[in-house]
């Protein structure tokens, strides 16, 4: 699978202080409102869509794809990362790498 994973340009930011966060990015910064539901607001920024989620935090996630997860999944557990979070609802697996980047891991059908 070398070489077959693709970054996309959105970040996650998950705060216990959304409605402070919220409002940072909106007023102090002024960054155009692209999404919003009730636990998420999505900023453009221009080089990164930040998108401030409303929970338990931790680091800010990027988002990695790929053509196939599950395989995908597997080589990067066996290379060291770790699962920090999955949810097959939403689908979200975040995965953590031996070096403390943390990213979304999902198909690359969904590029945006």
């Amino acid at each position: 699978m070398s070489g077959s994973f693709q970054s996309t340009r959105e970040v996650i930011l998950r705060t216990e202080k959304w409605n402070d966060a919220v409002a940072f990015y909106r007023t102090v910064l002024g960054l155009p409102v692209v999404y919003e539901t009730p636990s998420m607001v999505g900023f453009e920024t221009g080089a990164i869509r930040l998108y401030v989620e409303q929970g338990a935090a931790h680091a800010p996630v990027f988002e990695l794809l790929a053509p196939d997860v599950a395989a995908a999944k597997q080589q990067l557990l066996a290379a060291g990362c770790t699962v920090v979070e999955e949810d097959p609802a939403l689908p979200r697996c975040y995965l953590r790498d031996p070096y403390g980047f943390t990213f979304n891991l999902g198909p690359a059908a969904a590029a945006k």
